[in-house]
């Protein structure tokens, strides 16, 4: 016997079609990011930056064509979007949803084998500082997060990922089972560092938090983890390196952190 028919459609089918299409194709996002040259494709798009084709396509190690298919792929299934200025298209993350669901897989991931100096260089700067979509990460990130938590500008956590504790402190970039708190004093010690709490975005979380892939412990996300990143770039404290998501910290960035923020780290 058939499904009773109305002007919308077929009653019962279209109850069960409602049902499936909340259901999530996690296999399809996977199957996406399975193959090496677009891992390498959104990997580089990890710190939130709009990247042309070709440089896309160098950093993935393939052709141009080939890899205008890869980023047609990523584009068709949601994870990258594109936009054309002038002659070329550049592309970035479809937003930073993305880029936490890479970093949660990063801390189960085997390491890359290192074949090159150049490999190992960039590793290594990964490691010490780099962005995450748009975010402070790596060693400097943690070590940032620490501060914040030292100097009583943030509580509620002491900053450590506890993999036994997985249920209640879980890889994921917004924290949901974490307290963070901005205290009453970190309030206007922010807004002396120039970042006005008040007037973050509304649209996502003010504090969130990552569990840092290399590091193993957390930095800080969200709204505040994006404003306070953006800010040590206006001031001139970061500079972007020459590979994708690597940052440095400048002499006066070093000097800034220590006096602002009573972190102690070189540059």
């Amino acid at each position: 016997m058939s499904a009773e028919t109305t002007p919308q459609g077929p009653r019962h089918e279209g109850r069960t079609a409602g049902r499936l299409n909340r259901q999530t194709d996690i296999a399809r996002a996977a199957a996406l990011i399975a193959d090496p040259s677009r891992a390498r494709i959104l990997k580089a798009l990890c710190d939130g930056r709009a990247l042309p084709a070709a440089a896309l396509a160098t950093e993935a190690g393939v052709s141009a064509p080939t890899g205008s298919a890869h980023l047609a792929k990523l584009v068709e299934g949601g994870l990258i979007t594109a936009v054309r200025e002038g002659r070329h298209r550049y592309y970035r993350l479809a937003g930073p949803d993305i880029s936490s669901a890479l970093e949660a897989l990063a801390l189960i991931a085997p390491p890359l084998p290192v074949t090159s100096l150049r490999e190992s260089s960039v590793a290594n700067a990964l490691h010490r500082s780099r962005t995450c979509y748009d975010h402070l990460a790596g060693q400097l990130g943690v070590a940032l997060m620490r501060a914040l938590l030292e100097r009583d500008v943030l509580t509620g956590h002491d900053g450590v990922h506890r993999a036994e504790q997985a249920v209640r402190d879980r890889p994921s970039a917004y924290g949901h089972d974490s307290a963070y708190r901005l205290t009453d004093g970190g309030r206007g010690h922010l807004a002396a560092f120039g970042v006005e709490v008040d007037r973050l975005p509304k649209r996502r979380p003010a504090i969130r938090y990552c569990v840092d892939w290399s590091e193993h412990q957390h930095h800080l996300a969200g709204a505040l983890g994006a404003a306070i990143t953006a800010r040590l770039f206006d001031l001139g404290w970061l500079r972007y390196g020459a590979s994708p998501r690597v940052v440095h910290l400048t002499a006066s960035g070093a000097e800034g952190l220590r006096e602002t923020f009573g972190l102690a780290v070189d540059a």
